[in-house]
């Protein structure tokens, strides 16, 4: 299958940047472009006013964002068109919406890890993905 658009979320994880490189292949061989996504999960300050803290917390993790996306550039030695994507939210949610919005083809990205307690409570955003998609998704482990 050719792939028009492909989405890449990236939280600078080495499973991300596994899964970047496996985008940016693929990218290369379909000529697709690439739509790169970081989240700044920041949803423990919803609703609260925004002091001068909380305010530099959010900056902190805008910037963390951007470095995210930064790395994964680093990674494009074939000077592929990648879209970079900032938004704050939950991590899958953010993915889906970003996925529906640009029309996705596919959707890589690295597994988190988890496992046990953390995976059962919490759940992992690869398989929020994965189960609510309306395209293919592709898990790097």
């Amino acid at each position: 299958m050719m792939y028009k658009k492909i989405l890449v979320p990236t939280d600078g994880s080495e499973f991300a940047k596994k899964a970047g490189k496996h985008a940016l292949f693929l990218s290369k061989v379909s000529g697709a472009e690439i739509v790169a996504v970081s989240v700044t999960e920041n949803n423990f300050v919803n609703g609260l006013p925004l002091d001068d803290e909380i305010y530099q917390l959010n900056q902190i993790l805008k910037e963390r964002s951007e470095e995210n996306l930064k790395e994964f550039d680093e990674l494009n030695d074939d000077d592929l068109k990648i879209t970079h994507v900032i938004r704050e939210g939950s991590p899958a949610r953010v993915i889906l919406e970003v996925a529906q919005e640009e029309d996705i083809d596919l959707i890589v990205m690295g597994s988190s890890g988890k496992s046990g307690f953390d995976r059962f409570i919490m759940g992992s955003v690869a398989d929020k993905v994965v189960n609510s998609a309306k395209c293919a998704v592709l898990v790097v482990h």
